[in-house]
């Protein structure tokens, strides 16, 4: 007992030194105490956006990508070779080259697109179609990979440069893995755009958007992401604060608004790759590709927090390829438009949900596995009797289903009726398209000075 007594004792006075040390290294950041209040602040600032950013009418939004597919697929049909070259296109195209959905259409082919870097900020469809990111701020370049210092953290980090409160659009010097030691939490008005280089967030923490609003993160490689211990951390240049341990989501989206995820390359993350939950809303995720990892998407995190039915959310021109299990996504109340993916991969459902959200599906391919006559269904409602589930609207409109896929629908069969000034431009591209259309999900592989 004594020894026992005697060690602890040990202990006892190695934290107190750390816990002094560590204190005066926070008092010479910054003298100001800092406490909750920051946070309850933020979170009442983000709620007042949620509904500033809420579309009372989202068949508008729907409605408006829908046009911009269809006018894409028209010129792509005028253009010389379509039947030639692009009908026939390969796994390993290394073509001239080619923007096969309106959002790509918007900046990449163009030779200078690394002297228009912020062109992209104009692009972005759907509901998250508010989201300018950096666009109003300077360039801020990325030199240093590392990330060790979780108060104070180096200029030239990926650390240093989010936590800034002026709008910035942030680039990479040069290829890099960064190795996240914590979440790394970030400000408002903000872009990360990985071309031109190939950037990897891997083997460390995740990146969490939390109370925030107008965020691009485009072009980088997400993967291996494990959760982060938790402790003092940095979360704008004139705040720090204690952290619990992170989820070990690739992105944490947490009570945030107008948001744009586009082209990432996501697999093999602790807990989800992108999760959006607390009344986040204004989301597009477009032309990514997810691969080897279980619970890919959850939209919407408790069946108690209605707020949640604030949340839309859209989910365009992505790949959901291999090794994948379920979640592409699950959602919790919200209004989420699921348009022109390719689902060739799934070992449980494809999408599910509880708590009645609103799920319009819409030129799809989805691809059953071969192997289990058990994941059949695209579908998988929770936690209601189906009396109860047969009224939440989970419409499917001009999906493709094969090795026998099939969609289970529910709610009023006249949904798209019920806009008939609208309804010849309600519908999605053919989804017999799709392999076109998300040909280029995923990380590109941008050189400056050629199109993208």
């Amino acid at each position: 007992m004594e020894e026992l007594i005697k060690f602890n004792s040990i202990k006892f006075v190695f934290f107190i030194a750390f816990f002094v040390a560590s204190f005066s290294g926070f008092v010479r950041a910054q003298s100001d105490v800092h406490s909750d209040d920051v946070w309850e602040k933020r979170a009442v600032e983000s709620w007042n956006r949620t509904l500033e950013s809420y579309e009372a009418n989202p068949e508008n939004i729907v409605i408006h990508l829908n046009e911009n597919i269809h006018r894409t697929l028209k010129e792509l049909s005028a253009e010389d070779g379509l039947n030639s070259t692009r009908r026939q296109l390969k796994k390993a195209y290394n073509g001239e080259c080619m923007a096969t959905n309106p959002i790509d259409r918007c900046w990449r082919c163009q030779p200078n697109w690394a002297d228009n870097r912020k062109r992209l900020a104009d692009c972005a469809l759907g509901f998250g179609y508010k989201a300018k990111g950096g666009k109003a701020g300077r360039f801020y370049v990325v030199t240093d990979s590392s990330d060790n210092d979780m108060v104070n953290p180096k200029p030239g980090t990926l650390r240093h440069a989010v936590i800034q409160k002026e709008p910035l659009w942030i680039i990479f010097e040069r290829s890099m893995v960064i190795r996240l030691n914590q979440e790394l939490i970030m400000e408002s008005d903000k872009t990360i755009d990985g071309r031109g280089v190939t950037v990897h967030i891997a083997h460390g923490a995740g990146i969490t958007i939390q109370f925030v609003k107008n965020v691009i993160i485009h072009g980088l490689h997400i993967h291996d992401i494990v959760p982060g211990s938790g402790g003092v951390i940095r979360d704008s240049v004139d705040h720090f604060g204690f952290r619990t341990r992170s989820d070990g989501d690739g992105i944490s989206i947490f009570g945030a608004q107008d948001l744009w995820i586009d082209h990432v390359s996501m697999k093999n993350c602790y807990d989800g790759l992108i999760d959006a939950i607390q009344a986040s809303t204004g989301i597009t995720i477009s032309n990514g590709h997810f691969t080897d990892h279980n619970e890919v998407m959850l939209f919407g995190a408790s069946d108690s927090y209605s707020q949640d039915e604030k949340m839309q959310i859209t989910v365009a021109f992505n790949h959901f390829g291999k090794r994948l299990v379920q979640r592409m996504p699950r959602c919790r109340f919200g209004y989420i438009h699921v348009v022109n993916n390719d689902y060739t991969h799934w070992n449980m459902y494809a999408i599910g949900g509880s708590q009645h959200p609103t799920i319009i599906s819409q030129g799809n391919r989805y691809i059953a596995p071969p192997q289990n006559a058990f994941a059949k269904e695209v579908t998988k409602r929770d936690y209601a009797e189906e009396s109860v589930w047969k009224q939440w609207t989970w419409r499917s409109e001009g999906d493709l289903f094969l090795r026998g896929a099939f969609f289970v629908q529910s709610g009023d069969p006249d949904w798209s009726k019920k806009h008939p000034e609208s309804y010849d431009t309600l519908s999605a591209a053919p989804a017999n398209r799709v392999d076109e259309i998300t040909k280029f999900a995923g990380a590109l592989n941008c050189m400056v000075g050629k199109p993208c």
